[in-house]
């Protein structure tokens, strides 16, 4: 005997209804088990945070700690209106930063007319640590840029599939269940303020480790190819790139990548704006920095009163050099900066009363 329309219906209905229920229940699972970056390791939720913003940028900063650490976006717009976003994370390697730029564009509501880009990692030629990978990859949406991205970036014997589903690569998490992953369930902590994290505290510098001498200086292979095909992409896109080196004092920059990257500016018509010329323990003069004050970790980054003192001077070098308009009579730009600007005065704020009453830094969420 013959299955009937409607038997055929109800076998058609209840396997719909489970393919439904196992789509829900695996990816709840999934965001209960994938890391929410909220009291550890917070600058996973560094990348990401950028598809919450109006995505309009006039200038979008690309690179490592160079870059998140050391430049205020808050500073560009209160002095300049310049409305800037920065795309940066842990180690952030230099094939990280162009898929980054792929992925602005793609995403991006208006292009950027300028892009900056940290040339710290230059020095590095190929993927160093999975963490770090996973740092700037889990948080790209997905796309084809983020699936080259991955070929890229991996390291050997990383598994594909589990930079595209996280459940796969915390399915043992369930044992470390804590409040946090409730609490943040539909929606992750605010790590940054438009991709720059404040530190206020200080560590001054006491001590700068001697440079470790290199057996070869030559930038590699695949680091010079992405680089110049950042430079070709924004070129492309009727963007001005802008190449930097931030002013600190550590790790060590040597003069032989200084010049590499000084010739390769020179050749394709680019400006190279290196801090770290005339660097020396009491700072920068013509910037203003004094590394007995201007630091959280003794040389290694500036904190948010060293960012807001270079990001001042490298404004007006934008200014100068670039035709970007200053947004600041614009109702809804405005609106939407006033309130970063109380978020960051607000943080910047709470931590200063911490390291009054406990010496110390705890909140670093913005809140």
């Amino acid at each position: 005997m013959g299955l009937t329309r409607g038997s055929l219906f109800t076998i058609y209905f209840k396997i719909i209804v489970a393919v439904i229920a196992f789509v829900v229940v695996f990816f709840t699972l999934q965001r209960l088990l994938v890391p929410k970056y909220a009291s550890t390791a917070i600058e996973g939720g560094l990348i990401r945070e950028y598809y919450n913003s109006p995505m309009n940028h006039d200038v979008i900063f690309l690179g490592d700690c160079e870059v998140y650490a050391n430049f205020s976006p808050i500073t560009l717009w209160e002095e300049y209106g310049i409305t800037s976003y920065i795309r940066g994370s842990p180690q952030q390697l230099i094939w990280h930063s162009y898929y980054l730029l792929e992925d602005t564009l793609r995403f991006a509501v208006e292009k950027p007319k300028v892009v900056v880009l940290s040339v710290m990692a230059m020095q590095y030629d190929e993927p160093l640590y999975e963490p770090y990978n996973r740092l700037t990859i889990d948080g790209m949406r997905l796309s084809p840029t983020k699936l080259r991205a991955i070929r890229s970036s991996r390291t050997e014997g990383e598994d594909y599939l589990s930079y595209i589903l996280p459940f796969f690569r915390f399915k043992d998490n369930w044992r470390d269940f804590s409040s946090e992953d409730f609490r943040y369930f539909f929606q992750n902590p605010q790590v940054s303020i438009s991709g720059f994290m404040v530190r206020s505290d200080v560590f001054p510098v006491e001590f700068i480790p001697d440079p470790i001498r290199l057996p070869n200086y030559e930038f590699g292979e695949k680091p010079m190819y992405y680089l110049n095909k950042i430079t070709t992409l924004a070129k492309e896109n009727d963007i001005e790139l802008v190449l930097v080196k931030a002013p600190v004092l550590w790790p060590y920059w040597f003069e032989q990548w200084a010049m590499q990257i000084d010739t390769f500016a020179y050749n394709n018509g680019l400006k190279n704006v290196d801090f770290t010329i005339g660097l020396n323990n009491e700072g920068l003069d013509y910037v203003g920095l004094d590394f007995s004050k201007h630091t959280f970790n003794a040389g290694l980054h500036l904190n948010v009163f060293g960012a807001e003192l270079l990001s001042s001077y490298f404004g007006g070098i934008l200014k100068e050099f670039y035709d970007l308009p200053d947004r600041r009579n614009d109702p809804v730009t405005v609106e939407y900066w006033a309130e970063l600007s109380k978020q960051y005065n607000r943080l910047i704020a709470t931590q200063l009363e911490e390291i009054r009453e406990t010496g110390h830094i705890h909140t670093f969420l913005i809140k």
